[in-house]
């Protein structure tokens, strides 16, 4: 079975690299700062959803494609992310270890 995030057309090359980087502390502190108070509400806006898709990219070095972006916040919104539920947590943990 595919992992979601194919079906929104991310490549596995991308999460691969994005996973690397993710595992140097400071970057992961970065990412985790901008995050820091995030609400289930933000992560169903759009607008606020591209903003953080657009850091995190220039953080990571990664630059995006506007369909790189658009498949990216599709994907986000799709997962109804609540950061205060660990059951979802859990989930988007182990869709990308």
């Amino acid at each position: 079975m595919s992992p979601s995030w194919q079906k929104f057309g991310i490549k596995t090359e991308f999460v691969e690299r994005i996973k690397v980087k993710m595992k140097n502390p400071a970057t992961k502190e970065r990412i985790k700062d901008l995050l820091d108070g995030v609400t289930k509400y933000d992560l169903q806006d759009r607008p606020k959803v591209r903003k953080w898709v657009k850091q995190f990219a220039r953080i990571l070095n990664e630059p995006l494609t506007e369909t790189q972006e658009d498949q990216l916040v599709n994907f986000i919104i799709s997962q109804k992310i609540d950061p205060n539920n660990m059951l979802h947590l859990i989930k988007l943990y182990t869709m990308f270890r």
